[in-house]
């Protein structure tokens, strides 16, 4: 995920790529674009044309000297600012009828992690945004708004936080005397709640983590991502997934396992009618990075890439979204 450098490789970069297996005019998705490492990657096979997707402004705007001729991708690059559920829309819109690949790489990038102004680290002093794009609202807002059971949910569902009702009863205690803006700020009220021991992960570590994947709201896109892909590869056409913590792994393992279901039951139950499967899977296992990338990024440790081929089966009916708190009710006090 680290994104950083003009020629940079993601965590994963070249198994991902290998995987989709990108051939001379095959068209392909990189659907969390960031710094380009996968499309440069794609775009180095002749021929391949690449559609990239970013909701962050700043991403697309560091891609478009790879848009032009001169900068490497000879036209062959279109970069669009959206959110990568959008994936089927986004492909009509470019006239493109189906794809031959596509790569998502989940979560917050370091490039955003980086930035102190973005908000996103607990380790850098700043305001209190997470927010991928520059709209809705920003974790500060969430955290003035939501009620205590909101918190603790939000902390608990995801972060997995195991104190999520200790740490929401802080925040709400901490907002009376004054507005929680920034992330040192938020940072001290948690760890005052959250212990940790030497060499566990920092004590806010989670529950950042829950603030980011709910401002930006990225379980459900996660979620209907996977859908729209389904939707849009052709027959043959490649998913190459990486994923950060076992939250979104989770949601990736199950899409891909219900979606290359052959059937079900057993000699003393009737079997059960599944619709045809739409997927191959071509990881058994996940695919986890080696020690020396690791040691090269620390921030690779947890990644995990699952891949997936597209059979000539209908795209099965949109799963419907878990029943977890939303952005929308909860700054509406709903």
């Amino acid at each position: 995920m680290n994104r950083v450098g003009p020629r940079h490789i993601p965590v994963l970069g070249r198994e991902a790529v290998e995987m989709l297996s990108p051939r001379e005019g095959g068209i392909y998705m990189d659907a969390t674009f960031g710094a380009g490492g996968y499309t440069r990657a794609i775009l180095d096979v002749p021929g391949t044309r690449v559609i990239g997707i970013d909701r962050d402004r700043a991403a697309i705007a560091g891609g478009f000297d790879l848009v032009d001729s001169s900068g490497g991708s000879g036209g062959r690059l279109t970069l669009v600012e959206d959110r990568f559920s959008n994936l089927a829309g986004i492909c009509s819109a470019q006239g493109v009828k189906g794809v031959d690949g596509i790569v998502m790489d989940i979560g917050v990038s370091s490039m955003q992690l980086d930035q102190a102004e973005r908000g996103f680290s607990f380790r850098l002093e700043g305001p209190l945004d997470m927010r991928m794009s520059p709209v809705g609202p920003t974790a500060a807002d969430v955290i003035a708004k939501a009620s205590e059971a909101d918190l603790a949910n939000i902390i608990y569902i995801f972060g997995e936080e195991r104190h999520s009702r200790a740490v929401a009863r802080a925040i709400v205690a901490a907002r009376k005397q004054a507005p929680i803006l920034t992330t040192r700020a938020l940072a001290d009220i948690v760890t005052k709640v959250v212990r940790s021991r030497p060499g566990e992960i920092h004590p806010a570590t989670r529950t950042f983590q829950a603030l980011r994947i709910f401002v930006n709201q990225e379980l459900d896109e996660l979620h209907l991502a996977l859908s729209a892909a389904e939707q849009v590869l052709k027959p043959g056409g490649r998913l190459a997934v990486v994923s950060f913590h076992s939250l979104e792994d989770r949601i990736v393992k199950n899409f891909l396992v219900e979606r290359a279901r052959t059937g079900g039951g057993s000699r003393h139950l009737p079997e059960l009618a599944h619709e045809p499967p739409s997927f191959r899977i071509l990881t058994s296992r996940p695919l986890t990075p080696g020690a020396s990338e690791i040691s090269a990024n620390p921030r690779a440790r947890s990644a995990k890439l699952r891949g997936a081929e597209r059979t000539e089966a209908p795209a099965h009916p949109a799963a419907t979204l878990p029943g977890w708190p939303t952005l929308d009710d909860v700054m509406r006090g709903g």
